[in-house]
């Protein structure tokens, strides 16, 4: 009998990975942080013993999720300006927020809210845009979850840099500390066409080629960037960015809301990748991506919540559910986007956009140990005829019990074990009462 670190074993396991596979009263073999085998359980009771071992009778084990859209930080103004268009929001309410509050000490609590709130829903990697990149990256390593960090760029000056070539700088340096982290990965984070000129943009592309990292950038998210776009330059953003080389497979377009067929045949043909983010979408009222004609035509959709100042949560589970329902309404289609498609953009496709498909997004073999467990037992989601099915329409994120990343146990029977809950509710308190009586 071989001793492992943690034997789990479930009443199902869905690894995604081969698709529309689910195991029933199978066992998942972790040691060294990572994946080393899936047999049925009463194999793995005779062949392994774990130092841990886990009896989950009534939960399905699935890859943890892949947030693939954040500004982790933007937790703190939750709520602050709601129910607003997404210039007006922008321009009249967050960036002077922003302008006034930004500090390292507003990213690492921010940060932390959102660290806390998302592995309480089971996810086990973020990609972040946000300012002060490096404080993300820390308070990532800190509570031990995986994190694509964005370093930004915007020819305006803020806190963190005062001009393109400041940015980038930045940047590349913060890269360059970062590349021996295991759990943390990089990307160019660009804000949006209208944000950034050409000439950063061809910088950012040659870089982004030679480092081998993805470019991630709000693209098409409303009807008004392009009027303005098309007003401006005579060009929509797409296209713009197509002449500049960076329609491309590094690309992960977020958004995506206002398409049309040429443009869906021509971001095919380039091999990116789009991150569709329905919740805040919605609640912007900015548009409905065509989710169906894009994944139809071959496109690697993935999943993101947004900043949880424009969604209002960062609830992954909630944001596969509306993404499922909402693509057969826009398709008009009742079979699009069904449950384990959704989920596959929640897990794989997001890995695949971000370029770890090899590390996680599935419970395969010798992947890292990034899983998550949810108890079906509530009634809730009873009686399961398909676990999926009950996953992606019925479940919600208080079934999520336990999630493991990189076989590190981050939560534990709904408690975390990384984040000091008691101390980041008073810093939320302080932020609270700034952030309200000085806006």
């Amino acid at each position: 009998m071989k001793l492992v670190d943690t034997l789990i074993h479930a009443r199902w396991i869905i690894p995604v990975e081969p698709e529309s596979v689910t195991y029933e009263n199978h066992s998942l073999v972790i040691d060294k942080g990572r994946i080393i085998d899936l047999l049925p359980t009463d194999s793995a009771r005779q062949q392994y013993q774990g130092a841990t071992t886990e009896n989950l009778d009534t939960h399905a084990l699935l890859p943890g999720f892949i947030n693939c859209h954040t500004h982790a930080a933007m937790s703190l103004m939750r709520g602050i300006a709601d129910d607003l268009p997404l210039m007006d929001w922008l321009q009249n309410h967050i960036w002077p927020l922003e302008q006034k509050w930004m500090s390292e000490a507003f990213v690492r609590d921010g940060t932390d809210l959102a660290i806390a709130e998302m592995i309480l829903g089971g996810t086990t990697c973020f990609n972040d845009m946000y300012f002060f990149p490096n404080v993300t990256a820390q308070q990532a390593i800190q509570h031990g979850i995986r994190a694509s960090i964005g370093l930004i760029v915007i020819d305006f000056p803020t806190v963190w840099a005062d001009d393109s070539d400041a940015y980038i700088t930045k940047g590349l340096n913060l890269h360059d500390q970062l590349r021996h982290e295991p759990l943390i990965t990089t990307s160019f984070a660009p804000h949006a066409p209208y944000t950034v000129s050409d000439e950063p943009l061809q910088r950012i592309r040659t870089l982004a080629d030679e480092l081998e990292i993805p470019v991630n950038m709000h693209i098409h998210e409303t009807l008004h960037e392009m009027e303005d776009a098309l007003a401006k330059t005579g060009q929509r953003p797409l296209q713009r960015l197509h002449n500049l080389g960076l329609v491309n497979p590094s690309l992960l377009a977020v958004h995506m809301t206002q398409l049309t067929a040429d443009e869906i045949n021509l971001f095919a043909e380039s091999g990116g990748h789009i991150v569709h983010c329905p919740e805040s979408n919605l609640k912007l009222a900015s548009g409905f991506c065509p989710t169906a004609q894009c994944l139809a035509a071959g496109i690697n959709v993935a999943l993101g919540t947004d900043g949880a100042a424009s969604n209002n949560d960062l609830d992954m589970l909630g944001e596969m559910r509306t993404a499922a329902l909402l693509a057969k309404a826009v398709a008009q289609n009742a079979s699009a986007v069904p449950a384990m498609t959704a989920l596959r953009m929640a897990t794989i496709n997001g890995a695949k956009a971000l370029g770890l498909e090899q590390e996680t997004g599935s419970l395969t073999i010798g992947k890292s140990a990034d899983v998550i467990s949810i108890d079906l037992n509530d009634l809730a989601t009873q009686p399961v005829y398909d676990p999926v099915s009950q996953i992606v329409y019925a479940a919600s994120r208080q079934q999520i019990t336990d999630v493991w990343v990189s076989g590190k146990r981050l939560l534990k029977q709904r408690q975390l074990t990384t984040v000091d809950l008691t101390a980041l509710r008073i810093k939320l308190s302080e932020w609270q009462k700034r952030l309200t009586n000085n806006r």
